[in-house]
């Protein structure tokens, strides 16, 4: 007899990260993961390298330092906040802990593919729902929202599509959620975002005993490689992460990172001011070869070749010349490619080879 594993995990087709090698190319510039355009801070990478010497200590396995410097950063309070491995973790450990057989997790068509192959990997039944304008649709969401739902998941702004769900428009569909529904804000691109009014979703979080606000060091801070994310939500929701996540489940190398990163002097700033001039100018000269972009409030910007075929003709052009962007039919989206904004000539490089793709 073969053992089996619970029918759900055989419906889940494991995670594809970006790529990051092109066979027989020497340069690669990979704008395929959303990675911050500078990578880690200077006194990051001074905490990492610091930290090699005590590797064989045990972390501490509540994170206070890190909760605190984070509270610190965002003016909340740390007791309400809990540290992962990455903010998958802490999607995962939600699912698990609220979620289920029998249960429905709720998410937009085009939201974070995790929140999908967690949910069945737990035994959820997940609902897709249909977007409009690659947005969020809080009325669609909240239609489909049934007796056995439990979780709703917003990305806010979304990956891939780089939309911003308005702040009326987050409340009014924590409003129209059951009490016994948890809603997980998902945050990562927060800092990117400069449209007036947003709000990462401390304020709901605040207004309600069932919301969870996800955040993580990946993006902006550069962080990826460590794996570190943070939940701010309810004493009640607090108190359940922790009894499910792991006793040391933030590395002491991520911890001592994270708090350098939180400290690095202006660095939210420059990162921002170059993302919005970047951003800006790729979509720009985009547009003015007759390539659609959508609009953007992250680090990365949705390409529309008009089909799955030129898609793929340009994702072939790209690669050609080194340079790996995603491909968005895992999502859905097949005739768009979602180009990360990397550093200035890293953005040249992706508008002359884009460029001559679409004259030639």
């Amino acid at each position: 007899m073969t053992v089996m594993p619970r029918p759900s995990i055989l419906a889940v087709e494991p995670y594809v990260g970006g790529e990051s090698r092109i066979p027989g190319v020497n340069r690669i510039v990979k704008l395929s993961s959303n990675e911050g355009a500078f990578g880690p801070p200077p006194g990051a990478v001074e905490a990492i390298r610091a930290m090699a010497t005590e590797a064989h200590r045990y972390p501490d396995g509540g994170a206070k330092a890190l909760r605190e410097a984070i509270g610190a950063a965002h003016g909340l309070d740390p007791a309400r906040i809990v540290c992962g491995n990455g903010s998958d973790e802490l999607i995962a450990l939600l699912i698990m802990a609220y979620g289920g057989e029998g249960t429905e997790l709720v998410m937009s068509a085009y939201g974070f593919q995790m929140y999908e192959l967690t949910g069945l990997w737990a035994g959820c039944r997940v609902i897709k729902v249909p977007e409009r304008e690659l947005t969020a649709d809080v009325d669609a969401m909240l239609a489909a929202v049934g007796p056995r739902t439990k979780l709703v998941f917003l990305t806010n702004p979304n990956n891939p599509t780089g939309t911003l769900l308005p702040q009326g428009e987050v409340e009014r569909l924590r409003a129209g959620l059951r009490d016994d529904i948890l809603l997980a804000l998902d945050s990562a691109y927060a800092e990117y975002v400069t449209a007036p009014g947003y709000d990462a979703g401390a304020k709901v979080v605040d207004a309600s005993d069932n919301t969870v606000m996800l955040r993580t060091f990946s993006k902006i801070y550069g962080l990826g490689g460590m794996r570190l994310g943070w939940a701010y939500a309810s004493p009640t929701i607090v108190a359940v992460l922790g009894r499910v996540r792991g006793p040391f489940n933030v590395n002491a190398a991520a911890a001592a990172a994270g708090i350098a990163a939180l400290a690095e002097p202006g660095w939210i700033g420059k990162n921002v001011a170059h993302n919005s001039e970047w951003r800006a100018k790729l979509s720009a000269a985009l547009e003015a070869v007759g390539l659609p972009v959508r609009p953007s409030e992250t680090n990365f910007v949705l390409v529309d070749f008009g089909s799955a075929e030129r898609a793929g003709a340009a994702d072939a052009h790209l690669r050609a010349r080194g340079l790996i962007v995603r491909a968005m039919g895992g999502y859905g989206l097949p005739r768009y490619l979602r180009v990360t904004i990397g550093n200035a000539e890293e953005c040249e490089m992706v508008i002359e080879a884009l460029t001559g793709f679409a004259r030639g």
